[in-house]
């Protein structure tokens, strides 16, 4: 993958659609309790970017809005319901969910929020108690069991 690769993505129904634009800073999987009663799913796969490498190119009127914090700013899609990406204002990146870009070549590198697993991954990836210090955790990681 180069900086020249762009990935065409949309919510569920295809109302909303958009592009993301060369390399990801991270992919990996979160199991903090928000994301995973967000996407009704054990695990959620990220992609996260800087903003002006994510492009709304047709919905952006449809797109619904829902923080529980203000460290996300949750998007969807007003028609389906369909989940589309997170804000993530204090790190200025945009969590572009890896299952709206399917044919993005997803390659995770890490395991955040591990303690609140609900879901065992013995993958030899990296598990983080929470989330790297660079982004105010505590970088610890927690073993494979």
């Amino acid at each position: 993958m180069n900086n020249s690769d762009t990935y065409q993505g949309s919510c569920f129904c295809t109302a909303v659609q958009f592009t993301v634009t060369g390399e990801p800073d991270a992919m990996g999987y979160c199991h903090c309790a928000d994301c995973r009663h967000w996407s009704a799913g054990p695990i959620n796969g990220f992609t996260l970017w800087a903003p002006g490498a994510v492009e709304i190119t047709q919905g952006a009127d449809n797109i619904g809005s829902y923080n529980k914090t203000p460290k996300s700013l949750r998007k969807w899609c007003r028609t389906c319901g369909g989940h589309v990406f997170t804000e993530h204002p204090s790190w200025n990146l945009i969590d572009v969910y890896a299952a709206t870009i399917p044919a993005f070549p997803f390659k995770p590198s890490v395991h955040v929020h591990y303690q609140e697993s609900v879901l065992a991954i013995n993958d030899g990836l990296p598990k983080l108690k929470d989330l790297p210090k660079e982004m105010g955790g505590s970088g610890d990681t927690i073993q494979d069991g």
